[in-house]
């Protein structure tokens, strides 16, 4: 499965940069792992996120690739999936969730 489809690329276009509290359209997870993405910007040109990561070394804000994210296989042929029950949210009202 693509991780950003067409209508997804569309709503972060609509969205555009953000600088305070954030809105987070889309989240990322392993499915035989720990990591969660949770995306706030996508640069369609070099198919990177920008967003908070957790369930990796430490919690971080940082800039992800999609294509590597895609790329990544798993026990049992497990990929990164995407949340599509996921409810676009303020990154605060997120965190209250997620610590």
């Amino acid at each position: 499965m693509k991780l950003i489809n067409d209508e997804l690329q569309k709503r972060f276009k609509e969205v555009g940069p953000q600088k305070k509290d954030p809105l987070v359209i889309a989240k990322f997870f392993d499915p035989a792992g720990s990591g969660t993405w949770y995306a706030t910007e996508y640069d369609p040109e070099t198919s990177i996120c920008y967003g908070y990561v957790t369930g990796l070394a430490f919690d971080e804000w940082g800039y992800f690739s999609i294509d590597e994210m895609e790329a990544i296989q798993r026990p049992f042929g497990l990929t990164i999936e995407r949340d599509l029950y996921f409810k676009e949210v303020p990154f605060k009202d997120l965190l209250t969730k997620i610590t």
